[in-house]
């Protein structure tokens, strides 16, 4: 190698320069096997061994008073955008999503983009527990600060759950959350969701659990951010197989600052929704991009869900 005019390289000198370069490569490639080592550590810690999967069940210290399975009961779905909202992904808030869901004083609450950190105490255990409710959480991807997925909060215990994974799509993980809830001689099963951005993939995902056997053999609600943007397959499959609402158009969820369009959505089998709208308080419009939707779900004389 040549130096600049004038300049004198001492013999060996690239040499001794690659063998630095070499240095500096291996100690970078040791660092980032040592994050990596740590991540999976953490991981594994809890319990997180591939995606999509279940990770959570649990009741609450202290339940909510019991009422019966039946008759009218509040229904909600809330994206809560990893615990952000106008404070940005850096500074997530999740007591400000949680003020937000105590808000709507519902039975049952279908959520997304829920955040569950790696390190330090639980949002979502936390929030359940302090709302008095069972509690259920299907991880879909891990990221960088933790595990991303969809939750069910309920006043019922939960009899059982299982998970549909629609992830169709290698660009995009996504799954549906099940939970079976029985009182007495009430049955539910309630669905939360998040569906995919393209349409033809949202499709198929519809498909998947307008056809699932579980789901035809009990009343069920099917709530969640179905990305719904704008009349496609997807939403007229929802909207002409299952029952919706007695307004003539979705309300608007998004943005939450000023909503126009129709996100998110609570769809119901062999039972009823006859009322439904954005709960939209003040803390609301800054706890996520998203608003939640909150319905009332009509039990009593459902047809079984099957005929």
């Amino acid at each position: 190698m040549l130096g600049r005019p004038g300049e004198h390289r001492p013999e060996g000198s690239d040499r001794q320069s690659g063998m630095a370069v070499r240095r500096t490569t291996e100690r970078g490639a040791a660092r980032e096997a040592r994050r990596r080592t740590k991540a999976a550590e953490k991981r594994a810690s809890r319990g997180v061994t591939g995606t999509p999967h279940l990770s959570l069940l649990r009741a609450p210290s202290q339940a909510r008073p019991m009422r019966p399975l039946a008759g009218r009961i509040v229904v909600a779905t809330y994206n809560v955008h990893r615990w952000t909202g106008l404070n940005g992904r850096s500074r997530p808030d999740p007591a400000r999503a949680g003020f937000v869901i105590s808000e709507l004083d519902a039975d049952l609450i279908a959520l997304q983009e829920v955040l569950r950190p790696f390190g330090g105490q639980d949002p979502l255990e936390r929030l359940a527990e302090a709302l008095g409710l069972h509690v259920t959480f299907a991880t879909t991807r891990v990221h960088k600060r933790g595990e991303i997925g969809n939750a069910i909060l309920s006043r019922w215990p939960i009899a059982g759950v299982s998970m549909l994974d629609l992830s169709f799509s290698r660009l995009e993980k996504r799954v549906a959350i099940a939970v079976q809830l029985r009182e007495g001689s009430g049955a539910l099963d309630v669905v939360s969701t998040h569906l995919a951005l393209a349409d033809r993939t949202r499709h198929r995902q519809v498909r998947s659990l307008l056809e699932h056997p579980r789901l035809r053999e009990t009343p069920t609600v099917i709530m969640g951010d179905m990305n719904a943007w704008r009349k496609c397959r997807a939403t007229r499959a929802l909207d002409e197989e299952l029952d919706t609402h007695h307004n003539e158009a979705w309300p608007a969820s998004f943005p939450a600052a000023g909503p126009m369009l129709a996100l998110d959505r609570i769809y119901a089998r062999g039972a009823s929704i006859s009322e439904i709208d954005v709960h939209a308080s003040r803390a609301a419009k800054r706890a996520s991009d998203h608003l939640p939707v909150v319905a009332q779900l009509d039990l009593e004389g459902a047809a079984p869900a099957g005929d």
